[in-house]
């Protein structure tokens, strides 16, 4: 069967695009390798969002929450319900394997099928693909780039690498629950994007040594028993039992390039898109979302790209016209 879209990823603003699909009584599918906002479910079980739950709405589905800044729970329910109340066809636990233009159609080849579609959308965000530390020793069982909860940690000795709100976050976590804490960031301070609700509190913890932070250093090698890292006094040995490398993630590049998506030439290895239609290179081949952003992972969120389906499908109409 020949579909007017195929929308790669099951995440916030691959709904959005499937609800305007529905809107215009597009033929579409939604493919996703998980289950449906497979990112937010992989967020810390205790996660509260940044923004308030008026700027994660989409679909014009209300989204109520306890408190003004919703938890990963209530997310999590309230995606549902846009899918539920716009009834999106999706299909989970469906890999996308690869994406080829054959003349004027695309041929979507997942793990179960094959499909042929006029346009895609590929909205998979970034969250899959962690930054490597690639230093000796990463690859041990005791280092994590994912956090889901602190009670595991309890009474370790811990060490959190990075300065932004993922780190900050584990270090709290861990720290609660009566885990040795050591934050290890390359910057001289911790990130102004922290939380501000957050900052004050690890700052404490920091300044009254609760909280151990070697600044201006990275780490060297990771060992079974010790951490090594380079520091502003020389290479330092940190007893450690687990250590969390939150140093962020990328989009699959890899993926992309081989869907025939170029990239801007700098470190941040932007694709290239049109920021009035979100089409790339490849006529036809659009991007939502995050993965926008290449390496600029804090650029895009939902809030400020629940218009890129608007955007997509006002293009699809008017070439359709």
């Amino acid at each position: 069967m020949k579909l007017n879209t195929i929308i790669i990823g099951a995440g916030p603003i691959g709904l959005t695009c499937g609800i305007e699909a529905t809107k215009r009584n597009l033929s579409y599918l939604i493919i996703e390798k998980g289950c449906i906002v497979n990112s937010v479910f992989n967020y810390p079980v205790n996660m509260t969002f940044f923004s308030t739950s008026d700027r994660l709405e989409i679909g014009n589905v209300p989204f109520v929450s306890h408190g003004d800044k919703p938890t990963r729970r209530e997310a999590l329910e309230y995606y549902r319900k846009v899918v539920d109340y716009w009834k999106l066809k999706i299909n989970t636990y469906e890999k996308v394997l690869s994406v080829m233009k054959s003349e004027n159609l695309f041929v979507v080849v997942t793990n179960k099928a094959e499909y042929e579609s006029e346009n895609v959308i590929i909205s998979t965000g970034f969250f899959d693909y962690p930054n490597l530390l690639n230093v000796a020793g990463e690859d041990l069982p005791k280092v994590f780039h994912y956090f889901k909860e602190a009670h595991p940690y309890a009474y370790e000795k811990v060490a959190v690498i990075g300065a932004g709100n993922s780190a900050v976050d584990v270090a709290l976590e861990t720290y609660r629950r009566g885990a040795e804490v050591t934050m290890i960031v390359r910057e001289d301070k911790l990130k102004d994007s922290v939380k501000y609700w957050v900052k004050p509190d690890i700052e404490n913890r920091i300044k009254e040594g609760s909280i151990k932070a070697f600044f201006n250093s990275t780490v060297k090698e990771i060992k079974e028993e010790e951490i090594i890292i380079n520091s502003p006094e020389g290479l330092k040995s940190i007893p450690n039992d687990f250590v969390f490398a939150m140093t962020g993630y990328h989009p699959d590049y890899n993926f992309l390039f081989e869907a025939g998506i170029k990239f801007t030439s700098d470190e941040n290895k932007v694709p290239q898109f049109n920021p009035d239609t979100l089409e790339t290179n490849v006529e036809g081949l659009f991007l939502a979302g995050v993965v926008c952003g290449g390496m600029e992972t804090n650029k895009w969120f939902i809030e400020n790209s629940r218009d890129h389906s608007e955007k997509i499908f006002n293009h699809i109409k008017n070439k359709k016209s």
